[in-house]
């Protein structure tokens, strides 16, 4: 599985959650939500220090993070976290594992 975070993604984050360089952000599985991947789920954030990462990646140098626990929820899929202008938020578009 393959995170990416879009530069301006990272930025919105690290601002809104006021990050310091060098904290990681992980990205988990919630009960409840709109517009997850599988239904009555959705995606949150907390600032955290990986455990057993599935996958990671660095940018703004902050360390996004999905733990090994929230693999099933992705089922085949890559995430990339895209900032959306419109709404002021990012957005995640998952695809196909090639």
């Amino acid at each position: 599985m393959k995170l990416e975070i879009s530069q301006e993604a990272a930025q919105w984050y690290k601002e809104e959650l006021e990050l310091q360089a060098n904290q990681s952000l992980r990205l988990f599985v919630r009960y409840g939500g709109v517009g997850g991947l599988q239904p009555g789920f959705s995606l949150a954030v907390k600032p955290e220090q990986p455990k057993e990462p599935l996958t990671q990646t660095s940018k703004e140098e902050i360390t996004f993070y999905i733990e090994e626990e929230d693999s099933w929820y992705f089922d085949g899929h890559d995430l990339t976290v895209k900032y959306d202008a419109s709404l002021d938020e990012p957005s995640f578009d998952y695809n196909e594992t090639a």
